[in-house]
């Protein structure tokens, strides 16, 4: 993003990099500072320490165990759970037979509404007559179709050739009428990350982001290493629960951190890059890890205990300063900037620390005003309650299709470890190209075109009798759906007025994770027909992409900051109205800017409990484009977490 254009032109870097700035600018910046009698939050205060000096390369670099970790712990349940396409009863007394002659034997062919192989005999019911005397008067090794059939009695065998190892379900045999049992573990799971984003977000708000950080990872860890001695559905299932609790918290904590620590015009690059890069590599490895392991408690194990790393996070990882400003350690944050002073070799003046923290102190005052607000107070207004119903709807559209796309891969009919990893592949095509076009196309269209064409690749897919073909298509799906999903992470905290922001994102997003529960539901009817999951994904997108064209466009517009700014907040705009296409018009036509400054009054949502909504992933963590487009004073950072 470019430099503002005015009233902050003096904060340009240094050609040397990210270095701070000269003493001309410091002394230009205090005398300005000094002039307008503007607070001076956290972002204008970072210029002065490096926006992206050694220091925050060191921290984003830092990042990689922590996007392995939400990798495998949200996918890791994918390959310890899978079932082999082919299995079928288990009669003793005939092991010294091949496969090929047990099941011609003792296995009737699929009738309607029966799960069936790919080679047509049924995976749930046996013939019923004593095979050991048959043997033994008999030396025709085929079945006689004519034979009463029953229920698998001794369990089931399984042909391990597209999943060459033992899962937990083939392990318990969770095939048949147990068919259900990994899907509600996975359900569970979900609801497991819903009280671990309450508790560890009251424990971030409360005691720190450092302490929650690695509180939810040694959880995480604790619960992986015991899911490797589950013996039964019931342990397996509490100990996924628990696993939930460091889903996303895991990374976001850390990935809250980061951002906090760099520069508006470098948080594209580290927000996007973060997940482009480490969370899409440790995505696409995970199914390898299962493979060679082939065995599903080693699998359990080997993504679970690197999460112990995490103890290590207080020697390296400061504590979030915004968060030591909202309690009001205004000092030890302030020693903490001086930390990023030393390694990035800057100087930051006295002054600028005084005057730093006496509008924190006017901040925090100005902050009490804005107590008595809640989440209620979003659906009294009715355009408001509109808006909030509507991006409500529309996150956890996103979130089913999302996570449906993921736990699909397997009724794909390919390869699920090469499906799987070209799918979680397209996370980084998807990052960069959001990265470069969200900022000029906006939010809106952007959002609508990629769900609505999502669907539409989805249910093309449904219509496609090649397997590769269909494959590819859905695919492309993942992909559409990856930029929805960044995009609405993002939307909703810049629609919502920011008395109420951190509450109002907290409350969509939980909405989303109710809906992941549903997502393997969805995944689970490929058994009454393979093309419905595809189908419910495709109409899911579609209509959810319709719906984000009744939002008002974000991009270039200043953020609702009370109650009436959201109800009045995207009156003028049409329903037809494209950022892209009317950016020229604007540029030439000059209008006055209102300039509103609610940084002061939007301490608790930027640094207290703003860490109970999920982390934005896409290119505006910041509203620098305001400044860099408009010359206008914008918010801080609005990070927020579940």
């Amino acid at each position: 993003m470019e430099c503002p254009k005015e009233g902050n032109e003096v904060l340009k870097e240094n050609p040397n990099g990210s270095k701070g700035l000269t003493q001309d600018q410091v002394e230009k910046v205090e005398k300005k500072g000094k002039d307008d009698g503007n607070d001076m939050d956290f972002d204008d205060l970072l210029p002065y320490v490096g926006e992206f000096g050694l220091y925050q390369k060191i921290l984003f670099v830092l990042m990689v165990p922590f996007a392995f970790f939400v990798a495998w712990v949200y996918f890791s349940q994918i390959f310890i759970t899978l079932v082999p396409a082919d299995h079928w009863c288990r009669v003793p007394g005939l092991e010294n037979l091949t496969d090929q002659q047990r099941i011609a034997l003792t296995i009737p062919p699929a009738r309607d509404g029966d799960e069936a192989s790919s080679l047509g005999f049924s995976k749930c019911f046996m013939y019923s007559v004593n095979f050991t005397e048959l043997l033994a008067n008999r030396t025709i090794l085929i079945a006689d179709p004519s034979w009463p059939t029953q229920k698998c009695q001794f369990g089931w065998e399984y042909n391990y050739t597209d999943v060459p190892y033992e899962t937990v379900a083939s392990q318990y045999d969770w095939v048949c009428e147990q068919a259900a049992l990994p899907t509600i573990s996975q359900s569970i799971f979900f609801v497991g990350a819903i009280f671990g984003g309450l508790i560890f977000g009251f424990i971030a708000d409360r005691y720190g982001r450092i302490p929650a950080l690695v509180g939810c990872n040694i959880v995480g860890c604790i619960a992986g290493c015991f899911t490797a001695l589950a013996t039964n559905f019931w342990l397996f299932t509490l100990c996924r629960f628990f696993v939930g609790f460091a889903f996303d918290n895991c990374f976001t904590m850390m990935y809250i951190l980061v951002l906090e620590y760099v520069g508006p015009k470098w948080r594209t690059f580290v927000a996007n890059m973060s997940i482009a890069l480490f969370f899409t590599f440790a995505a696409c490895i995970l199914p390898w890890i299962a493979y060679f392991l082939a065995d599903w408690r080693m699998t359990c194990i080997a993504t679970s205990l690197p999460l112990l790393l995490a103890i290590a996070t207080p020697w390296f990882v400061p504590e979030s300063a915004r968060w030591l400003v909202s309690m009001g350690q205004v000092d030890k944050a302030v020693e903490i900037l001086k930390k990023f002073e030393r390694i990035n070799g800057t100087r930051v003046p006295a002054s600028v620390y005084r005057r730093f923290k006496e509008s924190c102190e006017r901040a925090r005052k100005a902050e009490e005003a804005e107590n008595g607000y809640s989440v209620i107070d979003l659906f009294k207004s009715p355009r408001l309650r509109r808006i909030t119903i509507l991006l409500i709807i529309i996150w956890m559209a996103i979130s089913l299709v999302f996570d449906g796309h993921v736990r699909n891969v397997d009724n794909l009919g390919l390869n699920v470890f090469v499906t799987f990893t070209i799918a979680a592949a397209t996370e980084l095509p998807a990052d960069t190209l959001l990265t470069l076009v969200l900022d000029r196309w906006g939010r809106r269209w952007l959002a609508c075109g990629s769900m609505v064409v999502s669907g539409i690749f989805s249910i093309w897919a449904c219509a496609v009798t090649n397997n590769m073909y269909a494959a590819s298509l859905a695919i492309l799906g993942r992909f559409c759906v990856n930029i929805s999903y960044n995009i609405g992470l993002q939307y909703a905290a810049e629609l919502l007025p920011t008395v109420v922001r951190a509450q109002g994102v907290a409350l969509i997003h939980t909405m989303g994770y109710v809906a992941s529960i549903a997502a393997p539901f969805v995944v689970y009817i490929a058994i009454i027909s393979p093309i419905l999951p595809l189908l419910l994904l495709g109409v899911f997108g579609i209509v959810g992409g319709i719906l984000a064209l009744l939002l008002p466009e974000t991009l270039d517009k200043d953020l609702p900051q009370t109650l009436q700014d959201g109800e009045e907040f995207g009156k003028e705009q049409g329903l037809w109205d494209m950022p892209c296409l009317m950016k020229k018009a604007e540029d030439e036509k000059q209008r006055p800017e209102i300039i509103r400054h609610y940084r002061t009054g939007s301490l608790r949502s930027n640094f207290g409990t703003s860490l109970r909504g999920e982390a934005f992933r896409s290119s505006m963590i910041q509203r620098s484009s305001i400044r860099s487009r408009k010359g206008a004073p914008s918010s801080p950072v609005e990070v927020v977490r579940l």
